[in-house]
């Protein structure tokens, strides 16, 4: 079934991403059946002319599309497999999407028992933080068969600008992790470089521009800056508030980490950012943006 506007997507998980890229749905003109553990986010979804629903299960029947945003692996797999799973109300026609961002060997494992019922599934992590989800113009890297990701395009194309299809399912989940390990490491690198030139005298938006225009060029000094007030309408010149919050990005860290030992991989520089990020996030500072690794890089009066 191809997808229209008048589809029926189901849509479970409306949290700080969830809710905004559900809201694009229904904006889109999509007809969205949402459920979240939030009565507030739901409220406020249905104020948008979503269907507000008491259960995954009831969001999910009738669907054609079921879409889901949930912290963790083990969310994802007690909401569509075993005894509380919701694997038998859905069609079996219908595509499952998980946008959450999870180990890819969960994500396998439930792409294969919704498989061995006859679902399709694919795993679709998201990249592009808060602020692209309310735009709608997140990043979908998505594992799963050619087919299904094409069955996809016009759901995920109403709440993003950028698809890509990055092989087999749970490839959109490695994809993703590899994406924030390097990120992570250009974060830091960015921050430790920048406090090096300010401890030396030098002028953090000078020293910006001349790496911006040298090969230290990165997408952390070019749309990022970690050092506040040296760009505006960024976390770092907000006290860094907003963005994406430490806490997911240790969360991310660690998902490379398990990774990396699954797979004999060496990544000594992503297991030394993963210190890193816990350590900060550790004194206190898991809510606030990634960018602010930063002060820990500061002179300690």
């Amino acid at each position: 079934m191809s997808a229209t506007t008048q589809a029926t997507v189901a849509f479970i998980g409306l949290g700080n991403m969830g809710g905004p890229m559900a809201s694009n749905l229904v904006k889109a003109g999509f007809k969205v059946q949402a459920f979240d553990l939030s009565a507030t986010a739901l409220a406020q979804l249905a104020s948008e002319g979503a269907k507000a629903c008491a259960s995954a299960a009831e969001a999910a029947t009738g669907a054609e599309f079921i879409i889901s945003m949930l912290p963790a692996g083990k969310h994802v797999a007690m909401t569509y497999t075993g005894d509380t799973g919701i694997a038998s109300v859905i069609n079996k026609d219908a595509l499952v999407i998980d946008c959450s961002t999870i180990d890819a060997s969960t994500a396998r494992k439930v792409g294969a028992d919704l498989a061995a019922l006859g679902i399709a599934f694919i795993d679709a992590p998201v990249s592009g933080g808060v602020g692209g989800a309310r735009a709608g113009t997140l990043t979908f890297i998505v594992g799963g068969s050619a087919q299904n990701f094409n069955r996809a395009q016009p759901v995920l194309s109403a709440m993003g600008k950028n698809l890509f299809h990055a092989g087999d399912v749970g490839a959109g989940q490695v994809a993703k992790i590899c994406n924030n390990m390097l990120l992570s490491i250009l974060m830091v690198g960015t921050s430790e470089a920048l406090q090096l030139g300010i401890d030396n005298g030098l002028d953090p938006k000078t020293l910006s521009d001349i790496m911006l225009k040298s090969s230290g060029r990165n997408w952390t000094l070019e749309l990022y800056n970690p050092c506040p007030d040296v760009m505006p309408n960024v976390p770092s010149s907000n006290g860094y508030q907003g963005g994406f919050m430490v806490d997911l990005m240790a969360k991310d860290l660690s998902l490379a980490t398990e990774t990396a030992l699954s797979s004999q991989s060496s990544t000594p520089m992503g297991t030394l950012a993963r210190s890193l990020y816990v350590a900060h996030q550790r004194q206190g500072h898991g809510k606030e943006d990634f960018s602010g690794i930063f002060q820990m890089f500061g002179k300690k009066n």
